[in-house]
């Protein structure tokens, strides 16, 4: 099948289903089902059941988490209504409401969360039927993977270098260069989407596994092309077990209508699709231990060299890309290179997905523009900590970066060291706390975090993460904190310079900038 033929079918089912009818779509992400999602599911299909002029359809979350369940109805007439928080009590009223012709705008809440965003990863997250090819075919779907196609590889990858994508997982190392080094090997040669997001307070790419499945799959398959991959294999979290239900779902349309599997749209290159699920634990997310959990190898790292686009899966040339990374590409082949670098930064063009959560009044999924500071995400788009509290640290980047104080909010969101201390943005995480917790404590979970999720092949690691917790222990007694926080400072550069992979090398970020910040209080803790 080639492009054209899936944009007609696309516009005949579009032109077969027009007339009075309304959309009603409930926003059905992971976040949305913990607050009773399913619930709200069930009682508008039942109320449906007696408005065959209207469709009910379930979405992904659009990154508002704050407002789930969320009900945004688009009437027959080009009325539309937003309903925030919905319970299934309320579902009746909102049935009653359809067809009356009259708008209700988002609350000042939503509005305040997505006006300062720059929507490019997440467009129509929130709009479309996830796993549905032709309704993502429909608003401009799959085009930008066409328009790769009749390029010669090594054009893909010039323009992607030329647009400045760095890679989003937390090494912002460019992708095309990847893809390059995978292409000066021989076939066959592999590429594995990292979806594993195993770090507390990351939910990005799921959010678009959950909403947008068909921007992942045409930008890891415009990946596969610039590479000369026939496989790719899709590593999504073992927990996350809605995302990889959606996934396999596009999957299976994507193959259905040629855009995988042998000869993709008549194109003659050929690419199978196919999903592991992740081995459970933060280190699987380090891309050489992703690669042995994929054979049924124990979870621990690879000596480097030689590097996966040399020698990865099966000892094959493989690229490993991010979600999010291959997430942009669509845009960038859609808009071109010169578009893409009009938002960010010089040295680091795009936008950036941050999973704002904590103290704050709007947590949820953001896309800001490289560049933008910690102030702006937190009370522009977050609205800032709830009423009575105050915003007393921030824990930014996971556990493989640091805590900053208020003082320190200004700081630009971009890769690299956001701070000399050690914090570094790391995947997108902005976790904020209030003024009644410790940075101490705060500190010593993101520590324990670390030691108990090592995978002990390392003596550095295995033993001194352990220790960082004890000696973080000691200094919580105030017996001795001039003593203790010299140890740590100690074993923060041993683990770090010691270790083979990603999560020992950073496991001393949340020791130094506690007491590069925090140091002076931490004897009266």
């Amino acid at each position: 099948m080639t492009f054209d033929e899936l944009k007609e079918l696309a516009r005949q089912r579009s032109a077969g289903s027009s007339g009075a009818r309304t959309r009603v779509m409930l926003q059905l992400g992971q976040c949305c089902q913990a607050v009773g999602g399913a619930e709200v599911a069930h009682a508008l299909e039942e109320a449906l059941k007696v408005r065959p002029d209207a469709d009910l359809v379930m979405t992904g979350c659009d990154g508002a988490c704050f407002a789930a369940p969320q009900v945004v109805v688009n009437d027959w007439d080009g009325s539309a209504r937003y309903y925030c928080r919905v319970s299934a009590k309320e579902v009746p009223d909102i049935v009653a409401d359809l067809g009356n012709g009259q708008d209700s705008p988002p609350s000042p809440d939503l509005e305040g969360f997505f006006t300062p965003q720059h929507l490019q990863v997440m467009s129509w997250c929130g709009q479309l039927v996830p796993h549905d090819v032709l309704e993502y075919v429909s608003v401009g779907g799959y085009a930008s993977l066409a328009d790769a196609l009749s390029l010669m590889p090594e054009e893909v990858i010039k323009e992607v270098l030329e647009s400045g994508l760095q890679g989003r997982g937390g090494a912002y190392f460019p992708p095309a260069r990847k893809w390059q080094g995978a292409r000066s090997f021989p076939e066959p040669r592999f590429l594995v989407v990292n979806a594993e997001e195993g770090e507390p307070g990351l939910f990005k790419d799921r959010h678009i596994m959950e909403g947008v499945p068909h921007r992942l799959l045409e930008g890891a398959l415009i990946a596969a092309y610039a590479t000369g991959a026939s496989r790719c294999f899709i590593y999504i979290n073992a927990e996350a077990h809605l995302a990889a239900e959606r996934m396999q779902q596009a999957m299976d349309q994507a193959h259905e209508y040629g855009l995988a599997g042998d000869d993709i749209l008549g194109s003659g290159f050929g690419c199978d699709l196919e999903i592991r699920r992740g081995a459970g634990g933060y280190v699987c997310g380090e891309e050489t231990t992703l690669l042995n959990t994929i054979e049924g190898r124990r979870r621990e790292p690879r000596l480097r060299p030689p590097f996966p686009v040399e020698s990865g899966l099966f000892r094959q040339p493989t690229v490993i890309n991010n979600v999010e990374t291959l997430s942009n590409l669509p845009y960038i082949l859609q808009r071109g290179p010169g578009r893409y670098g009009q938002v960010g930064l010089e040295t680091a063009p795009g936008t950036k997905l941050v999973c704002l959560s904590g103290s704050v009044q709007r947590p949820g999924l953001a896309e800001v523009p490289m560049g933008a500071s910690l102030r702006q995400v937190i009370y522009g788009i977050g609205g800032g900590s709830p009423e009575g509290r105050e915003v007393g640290l921030v824990a930014v980047g996971g556990p493989s970066s640091g805590i900053l104080p208020p003082t320190e909010l200004d700081l630009e969101l971009k890769p690299g060291m956001l701070h000399p201390s050690g914090v570094v943005m790391g995947a997108g995480g902005v976790m904020v706390l209030d003024t009644s917790v410790s940075p101490l404590d705060v500190a010593r979970r993101l520590a324990a975090y670390n030691a108990a999720e090592s995978c002990g092949k390392c003596t550095p690691c295995r033993e001194g993460t352990p220790r960082i917790v004890a000696a973080l222990d000691r200094l919580a007694t105030g017996k001795s904190p001039s003593a203790d926080a010299e140890e740590l400072r100690y074993l923060s550069e041993i683990v770090a310079g010691a270790s083979l992979c990603g999560l020992g090398q950073m496991a001393g970020g949340p020791v130094n900038s506690l007491l590069h910040f925090f140091g002076d209080g931490l004897s009266v803790h």
